[in-house]
């Protein structure tokens, strides 16, 4: 399969559903850039050791760097996502459901913001592609059972382990730092932190980007008249565009969510911050190296909560957690039936 630039832009235009497949792809990453990335650095503004400004523009270059870095090392997280479902032999249907099930997750995303229904890209992302391909099978062959069981262990381990590894962390670091002066270990962490963050959203980009790349990646293939994409290399191209992409989504902001993240979870002092934040990296790591797609906000959120724990239970606000149970109770199905409509009328009128 030739997955030269030159080829992929004489696609596009010869083709108007893979067209509008890379913009409703590179839409969705712009806003996963935007809505997701200021989870990273959230705790790195919130606890004062950076300005919002500054700690927005070193996400949007790590962003960058762990979507092209993590992506050429190691493409797990992007083959799973290629992998997961199967959209059968016919391969213009399966471009034709493929820009179905982006399209619901732009359809699904407008609809739960007006309800106030949490919602999480790469579970929308995940739902969506899942529903549009029992749209063409009809039946449980659109699923790869051996792929598609890691996004339950992503639920399970975006929870478990963030909070477990959050709360390890934190307290070996109040064990080393019990008998300190407070001031110097506060100015120790002020700058651990920030390199925490960048570790953050490193992992960030290297997980989230790799979902998309996956999806930009099976629909060159569909054009190229091939089912999968088994045994073809990402193009570096590929990479740098949906890099570039996030890190330009992280660019505009995303001070609401700092706030909400870094200041209603639980109220976190450097130490707090640091041990969050190495946390959330260190488990986005084992996952990305392991091919298993996991929220990163989810991952994030859970490591606060375990970082809060060391201390009490009641330091953490409980109402997160609902609102990440509340995201997979609605995502999957909601998104997924959306997509399964879509796919199915899309496939008709195309």
């Amino acid at each position: 399969m030739d997955v030269s630039l030159a080829n992929f832009a004489q696609q596009m235009i010869a083709n108007p559903i893979l067209a509008i497949t890379v913009l409703l792809t590179l839409g969705v990453i712009f806003v996963n850039g935007w809505t997701d990335a200021p989870n990273a650095i959230a705790t790195c503004v919130t606890t004062r050791c950076m300005r919002v400004r500054s700690a927005i523009v070193m996400a949007a270059v790590f962003n960058f760097l762990g979507v092209l870095i993590m992506t050429h090392i190691n493409a797990s997280v992007a083959s799973t996502i290629s992998n997961m479902v199967d959209f059968g032999g016919n391969t213009q249907e399966a471009l034709v459901a493929l820009c179905a099930a982006l399209f619901s997750i732009v359809v699904y995303s407008v609809g739960a913001s007006v309800f106030g229904i949490p919602t999480s890209e790469s579970h929308s992302l995940i739902a969506g592609l899942t529903g549009a391909a029992f749209a063409i099978h009809g039946n449980m062959n659109a699923v790869n059972g051996a792929e598609w069981v890691k996004v339950i262990y992503g639920l399970v381990l975006s929870l478990v382990l963030g909070f477990a590894i959050g709360w390890l962390v934190c307290k070996i670091v109040s064990f080393v730092c019990a008998g300190l002066d407070r001031r110097s270990t506060n100015g120790f962490f002020k700058y651990a932190q920030i390199v925490g963050a960048a570790a953050m959203s490193f992992m960030h980009g290297a997980q989230d980007g790799q979902k998309f790349i996956g999806v930009l990646f099976l629909g060159m293939a569909f054009c190229n008249g091939q089912s999968s994409v088994e045994g073809i290399v990402i193009p570096v191209w590929l990479m740098l565009l949906c890099s570039t992409v996030m890190g330009l989504g992280t660019s505009v902001g995303g001070e609401k969510i700092i706030k909400s993240v870094g200041l209603d979870m639980v109220k976190l002092e450097k130490y707090q911050g640091f041990s969050a934040d190495a946390a959330s990296a260190a488990c986005l790591l084992g996952m990305t190296l392991t091919g298993i797609p996991v929220s990163t906000t989810h991952v994030k959120t859970s490591a606060i909560m375990g970082v809060g724990a060391v201390k009490r239970l009641s330091a953490i606000n409980f109402g997160v957690v609902k609102d990440m149970v509340l995201t997979w109770v609605f995502t999957f199905p909601g998104c997924g039936l959306i997509s399964f409509l879509m796919a199915q009328l899309f496939m008709f009128l195309f």
